[in-house]
């Protein structure tokens, strides 16, 4: 049966539409399949065009500010004063890119790098920076033909250095796990929010918001340190799918869209939510009950049955394959599958409700990334199905847990991250309007309260759910069987694993004097040393959007400064040394970075020059430098003053040739083009391959909003390392293909522990408790005598450093002095290794023993004893060591070294004689700890423990005593060994024969007993 679609106006490419001029109130038609439309009047506008002083030119339709603001739009203001991308010396990019690969070749490489760039730069290089500089005038950006969709977050080893329509739209392998990165939001801070069809309803009446101010130019702009940035992308962000050819990909867009699509159980719905002014038609309920009606609809299919129609599976396809498909969905001018697949494509986005529950944060980020697979009876019925991934996908999930996959072709994380950041604070706005009406709003203005319009105001919208229905002709039914099978495999060949490492995070790491980033990126470098002994070429994104349709730059985490500092931490130095190495490396890293977001990195311009070269060989560099502009530098840029429309270049011919070889492929031999030009020696050396064979792929994107944000691993052997740096915590989420991903994230989580044990160790004042600003000033006041003060006693005040002390067992106890042990960590988990006040091993109740004063100190644990003060006690006593007990006053004391006092000889401190009463506790010493206690070793361990409390300030355990004292052991066994050696060289032959000659007859007296 044939359900009712509307027609659409088939999305052009993205090229196509800038370059028609927009009306600002065109309609979108709205038809059903039962009634009949000529072509030309799909493309009628009915509507008078408005005045030139409202005309806005974009890749959107703009509206009129409303009348009360009388202001022109802010989103795009800044747009023309933004500097274009610059084009970096030729020297200074060939410099950066022999300092890049310095420390990850050896010598011998190096050495052959170094000559390829020696040529290059006498021969091919100038010539090509020439061509550059020539074909980049009339430009928005001089990478941007060849990197137009940059890569924000550098997702694929063939492309994580090349992104744009050539790297991105020319890549045929499927973009889930590839391409697609994902975010994780928070949860719903108001509980009742958290099921599935509230929390959905409440994100896309957000998401509509965003949308809206994005149409009106109300968004305001990102800025970083008061500098606008290009806010160009966000008129990418929604109506837009990638779809194949047989050409390659392109982008495709509906400016007018103003309908969403839903996903449930494979199954595709869709309805409008937007007017012809791109306010919202419905409210939050509404959006509700459609959902919900729609999820009861999706359940009355068995879910192995939708299962079979799961068209969304085949964008996971290879994208030739996919091309194809397209081309059996469309081909038959009676199927209603070309209509399906325009409105899916055209929608503002995607929102998949999952029947699935993921229960571990590592189940919640695969589904986000690439969704779930199940198979029953030979069916997959995993949420992998329930996806389309050729387009922005708001996902939610049965318990409420939401998050956002994206094709981030035309767009970067930082751009998606403020969308779903705005969405995530829009939705918590909106429930603190619903308690107080005077509550703050995200928004310049809001769409009129749909339940207060007159229904005839909304224009030809279609409120009510329809369901999409695929005619599945046997080859579309086995495509959808065979796309499955290999998304199966996909998903299987890939593991997560998620690091929510809640000890410390920005604040702790500004506190110590670190970028954060830069600490974090030494950390990803010392857990990869510490468990293969190596370091690898690592990846960073570097945001250049300070420039007009600016992306990124590559900043090469791997440094002469980092390979110093793992190797240095990893070996047997002082403390002292390898914090100087970790503030070397992380100043290194802070440097790259600011060069790379100045757009003075060498990838993106060694890639320029690439791509000049290919096409000048394949005879094209004559079309290339033609001067036609790649499209407007801004949504407002399509018109001249009095002229007509500009025309930008179509995708087709935006789209550059592949190069000769994948990236990451070694060549073997220089290639030659059509032009029989060789190729330079440059591209053709190994260590180009190299730098572009990323083995860990990070990005550090993310902020309150998110819980999560991750991608999949960029090479066969490598890692995906997507992070966020929040105050106090620092979440990871990790992907490789079952590269020992759990075994990396324990070892980074190790590290990240020991380095703040180690920092720590070295600032002792970091361990005191938090302290607020207004604290801080209290403390800076002068002091003001007791006389002025308003009371003469205000209390004692409490720093939150005062040590807990333990409750006196005895009056006589509580009138003793107690010595404070200060040098215990402010945190119970301060230090690694350390003892958290566990209770001490077993051991045998032994009959009490008193011993003569004066008292032993006591603590919580026994492994806290302070022996230094027992031993004394113990040497003088008469009793085996096994047979001891000591009599331990209830109260938490140390030893008090005297200032004069030396590591051999420390100065305790005795009470005054203080007799066994009935009030004192008696408690037994553990065998283990009292075998150690014989009177020849009192003296040894005596100094042994002044020793270690002093390096560790107070804080050792058991195994740190037994490996020392073992040590101290072996160290006198092979002194006496030695002395004896001496003795014997010296003794006179004839005793030393007489001296064997006893041993001798010793041995044969013994045998002859034994006999």
């Amino acid at each position: 049966m044939t359900t009712e679609v509307r027609t659409f106006l088939s999305p052009q490419p993205l090229g196509q539409t800038l370059s028609v001029e927009p009306s600002p109130f065109a309609n979108t038609p709205r038809t059903f399949a039962d009634e009949t439309l000529n072509p030309e009047d799909l493309r009628k506008d009915n509507n008078t065009p408005p005045s030139d002083s409202e005309r806005r030119p974009s890749v959107y339709t703009k509206f009129p500010m409303s009348s009360e603001t009388g202001k022109g739009g802010v989103t795009f203001a800044s747009q023309d004063k933004l500097p274009k991308l610059p084009i970096p010396e030729l020297a200074s990019t060939c410099r950066r890119y022999i300092e890049a690969l310095k420390p990850l070749q050896n010598a011998r490489e190096h050495s052959d790098t170094q000559q390829a760039v020696d040529e290059f730069l006498r021969r091919d290089g100038p010539e090509l920076q020439e061509k550059l500089k020539s074909y980049a005038q009339g430009k928005t950006s001089y990478i941007e033909q060849f990197c137009k969709s940059g890569d924000g977050l550098g997702f694929s080893d063939q492309i994580a250095n090349q992104p744009g329509y050539d790297s991105y739209l020319n890549f045929d392998n499927p973009v889930v796990l590839n391409l697609n990165p994902f975010f994780l939001l928070e949860d719903d801070p108001t509980p009742a929010r958290n099921n599935q069809v509230t929390r959905a309803a409440s994100l896309v009446v957000s998401a509509l918001e965003f949308i809206r101010a994005v149409r009106k130019e109300e968004l305001p702009p990102d800025m970083v340190k008061g500098t606008p940035l290009c806010m160009y992308q966000f008129s990418r962000l929604f109506g837009t799918a990638r779809v194949p050819t047989e050409a390659g990909c392109q982008i495709e867009q509906d400016p007018n869209s103003k309908h969403m699509v839903v996903m449930c159980h494979g199954q595709v719905y869709w309805f409008d939510v937007l007017d012809d002014n791109s306010d919202a038609i419905m409210t939050e309920r509404d959006i509700a009950v459609n959902l919900q009606t729609i999820i009861d609809d999706a359940v009355k299919t068995p879910i192995q049955e939708a299962a079979k129609g799961a068209v969304g599976v085949l964008s996971t396809e290879n994208r030739k394959v996919w091309s194809g498909l397209r081309d059996v969905l469309t081909r038959e001018p009676e199927s209603n599958n070309a209509d399906c697949l325009n409105i899916v494509d055209s929608a503002l986005f995607a929102l998949c409700l999952d029947y699935s529950e993921p229960t571990s944060v590592a189940d919640l980020c695969q589904n986000m990334l690439c969704g779930t697979s199940e198979v029953k009876n030979g069916i997959q019925i995993g949420t992998c199905t329930n996806r389309w991934y050729d387009k922005l996908q708001i996902i939610v999930c049965k318990n409420g847990s939401a998050g956002i996959n994206f094709e981030h072709t035309g767009v970067d994380g930082h751009t998606v991250l403020r969308f779903a950041s705005d969405v995530y604070t829009d939705t918590i706005l909106r429930f603190a309007r619903s308690i107080n009406g005077q509550a703050p709003s995200l928004w310049t203005s809001t769409s009129p309260d749909p339940s207060k319009r007159d229904p005839e105001s909304f224009g030809d919208v279609n409120t009510t759910p329809r369901k999409l229905s695929w005619d599945m002709k046997p080859e579309l039914s086995i495509a959808v069987r065979f796309a499955e099978t290999r998304l199966a495999d996909l998903i299987e060949q890939n593991e997560f694993q998620c690091l929510d490492f809640g000890t410390y995070g920005k604040n702790f790491i500004t506190s110590m004097g670190f970028s954060p980033d830069a600490y974090v990126q030494m950390a990803f470098q010392a857990a990869y040393y510490g468990l293969y002994g190596r370091v690898e070429c690592t990846y960073e994104p570097a945001m250049t959007k300070v420039y007009l349709h600016g992306r990124t730059e590559a900043v090469r985490s791997v440094t002469d400064e980092s390979v110093n500092f793992v190797q240095t931490f990893w070996g047997d130095n002082p403390v002292e040394k390898k914090l100087e190495a970790l503030k070397a490396a992380c100043q290194k890293h802070v440097s790259n970075t600011r060069t790379c977001a100045k757009a003075e990195g060498c990838d993106r311009h060694l890639y320029a020059l690439f791509c000049v070269w290919q096409k000048y060989v394949d005879g094209f560099y004559s079309d290339m430098s033609s001067g036609e502009s790649c499209g407007p530098s801004s949504p407002r840029e399509a018109l001249s003053d009095g002229e007509g429309p500009a025309s930008p270049i179509s995708d087709a011919a935006v789209e550059v040739a592949r190069p000769t070889r994948s990236r990451g492929d070694s060549t073997g031999s220089r290639s030659r083009g059509s032009a029989n030009q060789e190729l330079p020696l440059l591209f053709a050396d190994g260590g180009w391959d190299k730098l572009n064979t990323t083995v860990l792929s990070t990005s550090n994107c993310g902020n309150p909003a998110l819980r999560h944000f991750g991608f999949g691993p960029t090479s066969g052997d490598g890692f995906g390392i997507g992070y966020i740096i929040k105050d106090e915590s620092i979440s990871i989420c990790v992907s490789s293909k079952h590269r020992q991903t759990k075994r990396f994230v324990d070892a980074l989580e190790s590290y990240l522990l020991e380095i703040r044990r180690v920092l720590r160790l070295s600032n002792r004042k970091s361990s005191t408790a938090k302290v607020s600003r207004a604290r801080e000033a209290e403390s800076s006041r002068p002091h003001q005598s007791s006389t002025s003060s308003r009371v003469k006693n205000r209390g004692r005040p409490l720093t939150g450093t005062e040590p807990v002390k333990s409750a006196a067992a005895s009056s006589e106890a509580q009138s003793q002095s107690a010595v404070v042990d200060d040098s215990m960590p402010a945190s119970d988990d301060d230090e690694l290794g350390g003892c958290k006040s566990q209770p001490p091993p077993p051991y045998e109740e032994l009959p009490p023993v008193p011993v003569s004063p004066p008292a032993i100190p006591f603590r919580k644990s026994l492994l806290f004893l302070s022996p230094v003060n027992i031993l004394p006690q113990l040497s003088q006593s008469t009793s085996p060591p096994t047979k001891a007990a000591a009599v331990i006053t209830m109260k938490t004391c140390k030893p008090v070294l005297s200032p004069s006092s030396s590591l051999s000889q420390p100065s305790l401190s005795r009470s005054s004689s203080v007799s066994v009463s009935s009030s004192t506790r008696i408690v037994p010493f553990p065998k283990w700890l009292l075998f150690l206690l014989n009177r020849k070793r009192i003296k040894a361990i005596m100094q042994l423990l002044t020793r270690l409390r002093r390096l560790t300030d107070g804080f050792f355990d058991a195994g740190m005593l037994l490996q020392a004292l073992k040590a101290r052991e072996a160290t006198e066994t092979r002194q006496a060994e030695a002395a004896a050696a001496e003795n014997i060289e010296q003794t006179k032959p004839s005793e030393r024969a007489a001296v064997q000659a006893r041993r001798r007859g010793d041995v044969g007296k013994k045998l002859r007993l034994a006999e």
